[in-house]
């Protein structure tokens, strides 16, 4: 029985590991489970294949980001979702905050524009939509912090362009992974 409960609530509680400077407006990326995920990390050769902003705090942490729909009825697009759905094993095989290193005032006007784009659908070679790197990174960059990042020429079918692909914004020289072995449940 206690060893039931336990498979039961491990899960959950090492969804929302995230290290303790983790702050509003910071990034979370993980390693997602689906088709749309495999094509990223192959195309992207990196660690992670979807990234989203941390809304709320310890306790109540929240996500924005844009993605394909998770939940039957619901829009791609912008949405935010509650750490532990973000995170959970169905959606995600690992994950890491990265601290954005920003002034106070910068770290409000990202969150503030992110918030702003809830309800933009998802798409990724349409203008009138976006994708998650290109709404975090847009995020930043209206709120006065460019993340320096480098877009990715892509000539695949129906995905031609350049485009901001997880590894190059995990790269940015504004961020600072967290410390995974001080991860504690937030």
């Amino acid at each position: 029985m206690a060893l039931s409960l336990l498979a039961v609530l491990l899960p959950a509680t090492c969804a929302q590991a995230l290290p303790p400077e983790a702050q509003p407006g910071d990034l979370i990326f993980r390693r997602g489970t689906s088709l749309d995920s495999a094509v990223v990390l192959s195309v992207d050769g990196g660690e992670f294949s979807h990234v989203g902003m941390l809304l709320g705090a310890p306790g109540a942490w929240q996500v924005i980001h844009a993605v394909p729909s998770e939940v039957p009825g619901r829009d791609d697009g912008v949405v935010i979702d509650e750490l532990a759905f973000f995170l959970d094993p169905a959606r995600s095989q690992t994950h890491a905050v990265y601290h954005v290193q920003a002034s106070p005032e910068q770290r409000a006007q990202a969150i503030e524009q992110a918030l702003a784009a809830r309800g933009l659908t998802f798409r990724l070679a349409d203008p009138a939509g976006t994708y998650c790197t290109l709404l975090i990174w847009r995020a930043w960059l209206d709120a006065g912090l460019d993340l320096e990042v480098s877009f990715t020429p892509l000539t695949l079918p129906l995905m031609q362009g350049d485009y901001l692909l997880p590894g190059p914004l995990a790269r940015s020289r504004h961020l600072r992974r967290g410390d995974p072995e001080q991860a504690q449940t937030r």
